[in-house]
């Protein structure tokens, strides 16, 4: 089957940093991708991030390589980013969302709900700020109906990441859901410490406490009153690695730096053989990813509150959000395919 393949730049600022161990983003710049079979059209979002994925150029490149291939089929087409996560999350999702509108099915179905998902449980993102920015930004949360918030750590000392903790368990009391992500920021010894402040917090989540290479550390870690998750290990070891080192509780799952929905949704069925529990999160994607996230997220059984709710961070995004985020849900999109309309309109 011979397709038409055609992609575009853009750049979406954030409507106010987000401050993390690895780093401040204050921006997210990708390619939106358009496939068509000449009666259905998918899109696609490749949206790199340094650390994680290709970068910028690399993706450009490859994209360049896929527009080449599409009178070979969509085979060949996947085979030319094969290399590259974003970009190869950026064509599968094509392809995925032109499947799904020509089978007429929400996206999710199609990667293998097997009943309808109205609703997802989601969390909040917060920043790595001081102790009262943190309480202002959970407040927010709060007020907008969350009932399990993420708070990203590592730029400052142990003993004022916990008390950061400390203030918001504090003045939101013990029914809110805190988890705790160190984007690999800590020491062994650190990380030791930090688990026995968290713990007395009743945090019930830490995420990625050590580099992404301390497997045996993780391991260690582990059941001292916190589930440990992986993120960034997830991408340099596999599912089969850390099972074997007993390193992780929980595992996080990026379709983009995984290199696609699909890709992800099968490590989800792996990692539930192991009776270990699964949370999805975006790198901060615009809408298409973004709604990608959220579909696979519907598409996992028992999935954890997942941090799919990041669109209010863009200050400007490529089409109307169809994911209506309500009381700490997230509302799935129920037409055929991703959902998104419009999108190939300049924003």
């Amino acid at each position: 089957m011979s397709l038409d393949v055609t992609y575009r730049s853009f750049r979406c600022p954030l409507d106010r940093p987000l401050q993390t161990a690895d780093g401040t983003i204050d921006e997210r710049a990708g390619f939106l991708i358009r496939l068509t079979d000449g009666t259905d059209t998918g899109y696609g979002e490749s949206t790199p991030l340094a650390g994680w994925t290709e970068s910028l150029d690399e993706c450009r490149e490859a994209l360049d390589d896929a527009v080449d291939a599409q009178s070979n089929g969509h085979a060949a087409v996947l085979d030319a980013v094969d290399h590259t996560a974003a970009d190869r999350h950026g064509i599968s999702l094509a392809l995925a969302d032109l499947a799904a509108t020509r089978d007429a099915n929400p996206l999710y179905r199609d990667l293998g709900a097997l009943e309808r998902v109205p609703r997802i449980p989601v969390n909040a993102t917060i920043g790595d700020g001081d102790a009262d920015e943190t309480v202002d930004a959970v407040d927010r949360a709060v007020d907008d109906g969350f009932q399990c918030c993420k708070l990203k750590v590592g730029r400052r000392s142990v003993a004022d990441d916990v008390e950061r903790v400390r203030r918001v368990r504090e003045t939101f009391g013990d029914d809110l859901d805190l988890r705790v992500d160190a984007n690999g920021a800590w020491t062994f010894d650190e990380a030791e410490r930090a688990l026995d402040g968290l713990n007395d917090l009743d945090v019930s989540i830490l995420e990625q406490p050590l580099p992404a290479g301390a497997l045996s550390g993780l391991a260690e870690l582990r059941g001292n009153g916190v589930a440990i998750a992986v993120d960034e290990g997830l991408l340099e070891h596999g599912v089969d690695a850390i099972e074997s080192a007993h390193a992780a509780d929980v595992y996080v799952l990026k379709p983009m730096a995984l290199g696609g929905v699909d890709v992800a949704r099968q490590v989800a069925a792996w990692v539930g053989e192991s009776d270990r529990s699964v949370i999805v999160t975006t790198t901060i994607d615009a809408v298409v990813a973004r709604t990608a996230a959220v579909h696979l997220a519907a598409a996992i059984p028992n999935v954890l509150a997942s941090g799919v709710a990041t669109g209010d961070r863009l200050a400007e995004d490529l089409a109307r959000d169809p994911v209506f985020i309500d009381g700490g849900t997230a509302v799935i999109p129920q037409t055929k395919g991703l959902g998104v309309e419009n999108v190939w309109d300049e924003p």
